[in-house]
């Protein structure tokens, strides 16, 4: 097992912008400059889930020999009124472009995401009821 700790660095830019860092050298801003705008905190933790599970879809289906020609992942969460302002409510909505790519294989693929391997699924759902749906699209198909 490679080593079960991550490591980030968040340093202040001033006027709430913080600059996240890892140390392979991928950035993040966090908080909204006049000429840059940026993510909130709140929000890195939804996008760390779309690509936690983008990325197992993806996988699954590749390896599923289905013909997945793209992928998007779109996730909204609703936050409660009350401190802290945690999500309580997440709904993620696959698209999915392939001509052939076969619902019973998505529907796989998204519950062994959800149940077995994305690591962001499991801790968002211990505090957020989590729901989730999909579309397959031909390919080109605009949304």
């Amino acid at each position: 097992m490679d080593n079960p700790w991550r490591e980030i660095e968040a340093n202040w830019q001033g006027e709430g912008i913080f600059i996240g860092t890892n140390p392979r050298g991928g950035t993040v801003q966090m908080g909204n400059r006049e000429s840059s705008p940026g993510i909130s905190p709140m929000e890195l933790l939804l996008v760390g889930f779309a690509g936690c599970t983008g990325m197992d879809i993806a996988s699954i289906l590749t390896k599923k020999r289905q013909p997945l020609v793209d992928l998007k992942v779109k996730v909204r969460g609703r936050m409660v009124d009350d401190f802290p302002r945690i999500f309580d409510r997440i709904e993620i909505e696959y698209l999915l472009w392939g001509d052939g790519v076969e619902p019973a294989a998505v529907e796989q693929a998204i519950h062994l995401s959800e149940d077995k391997y994305c690591s962001a699924s499991a801790m968002l759902r211990a505090s957020a009821q989590v729901s989730w749906s999909y579309r397959i699209l031909k390919p080109g198909e605009i949304v």
